[in-house]
């Protein structure tokens, strides 16, 4: 097995996590746990280490919990740091900008050694140097002499320091933008993250298309499809007639006389097309599913699970799905047990503020499924 991306990890001060120590990680890495125990953010910390913390990820997951909406009164100023602190949900404890709050970190062992990510908001002022380029430097307020000081999110990374004004973000964030399915700019590493809606619009998906047509990796699609209909021959993307903008996938079936859109043949269908697509385009990176049983029938999860870890291992994608269905926990123990090495399940469990992980591999898996043991 090739080195992982994330052999473990470390978080803290993130979201309700206040200090969070996962000894391992697997190819392929289920987590489960009762509601409110951190499943999603999990997720969210491993797509914001990969990507660096770019702004456009930052605030996809902001808007994904509808918390880019900023109720105000009218005799607010924006210039007042508390009003423009829309990140205030990221950090543990939901603090206010003038609150002294511990910075948010997220490290992991790494293919090269430790990797790390820390986000905090500090006092950052407006320069220009000798060859006549803005630059914004942190400090505390009392150090600007004679410059006016703006609060900004500070991100450090073993390699490098990006800073964005919050009132930036502030005003970015009520833009709306639409939801980000891979994010630009200098990331680690690529990372597609699958919703829990996904394969509502086919079309959606039509960039990750783009990537594969013609290419022999067009017929992975295609094998996943065949988990829920043998009959599948061919996938294509299209132009949507009632959208000039907008593609649709529509798929060809040997007891179909022509082909038909894909969204035809109901959600399960739809949701393998995304998560096999997504797995595809996350060559060389991580995969995050949230809520993976959705849609899916508890009889096709198995063979499901068995494509995640064929393709997680042929690419050399690391893969982290969510779910608390147990008809998904024990298909995943079934196919972890077939693919020696490549599974482990994650499960969290919170006793008052802290949150715990539990991590079975392979021989514990194993173990579970033959005793039918509970390990949601």
């Amino acid at each position: 097995m090739s080195e992982l991306h994330y052999p473990d990890l470390h978080i803290q001060g993130f979201r309700g996590i206040k200090d969070l120590e996962i000894p391992k990680l697997g190819r392929v890495t289920l987590i489960t746990g009762k509601n409110n125990t951190g499943k999603s953010t999990v997720l969210e910390s491993l797509r914001l280490h990969s990507q660096n913390a770019a702004p456009r990820v930052l605030l996809n997951i902001l808007e994904s919990r509808e918390e880019h909406v900023r109720v105000f009164d009218e005799d607010e100023r924006s210039y007042d740091p508390d009003y423009v602190f829309p990140v205030s949900s990221l950090f543990y404890g939901f603090p206010q900008f003038s609150e002294d709050f511990n910075p948010i970190v997220i490290s992991a062992g790494g293919k090269s050694g430790l990797i790390w990510l820390n986000m905090q908001v500090k006092w950052v002022a407006e320069t220009i140097d000798s060859n006549g380029n803005r630059r914004l430097i942190p400090g505390q307020q009392s150090f600007f002499e004679g410059m006016e000081p703006v609060p900004a999110l500070v991100a450090e990374t073993e390699e490098s320091e990006q800073i964005w004004t919050l009132d930036h973000i502030h005003r970015q964030s009520r833009l709306r933008r639409g939801p980000l399915q891979r994010s630009s700019g200098r990331s680690r590493m690529p990372c597609v993250f699958v919703n829990p809606y996904s394969g509502e619009r086919t079309g959606a998906l039509s960039h990750f298309w783009r990537e594969i047509s013609l290419t022999d990796l067009e017929e992975q699609v295609v094998k996943a499809l065949r988990i829920i209909d043998p009959d599948i021959s061919a996938v294509n993307m299209v132009d949507d007639e009632s959208n000039s903008r907008a593609r649709t996938a529509i798929v060809r079936a040997k007891n179909i006389p022509r082909p038909i859109p894909l969204r035809s043949f109901g959600d399960g269908m739809n949701r393998l097309f995304a998560i096999s697509l997504s797995l595809i385009n996350s060559r060389g990176g991580i995969l995050l599913v949230d809520e993976i049983e959705n849609g899916l029938h508890h009889s096709v999860q198995l063979d499901a699970w068995r494509m995640i870890f064929r393709l997680a291992q042929d690419l050399d994608v690391q893969v982290f799905a969510t779910s608390h269905s147990w008809d998904a926990v024990e298909t995943f123990q079934i196919a972890a047990v077939e693919a020696p090495g490549d599974g482990a399940l994650l499960r969290l469990t919170r006793r008052y503020d802290r949150v715990f992980s539990t991590v079975f591999v392979e021989r514990e898996l194993a173990v579970a499924t033959r005793n039918n043991i509970e390990v949601r």
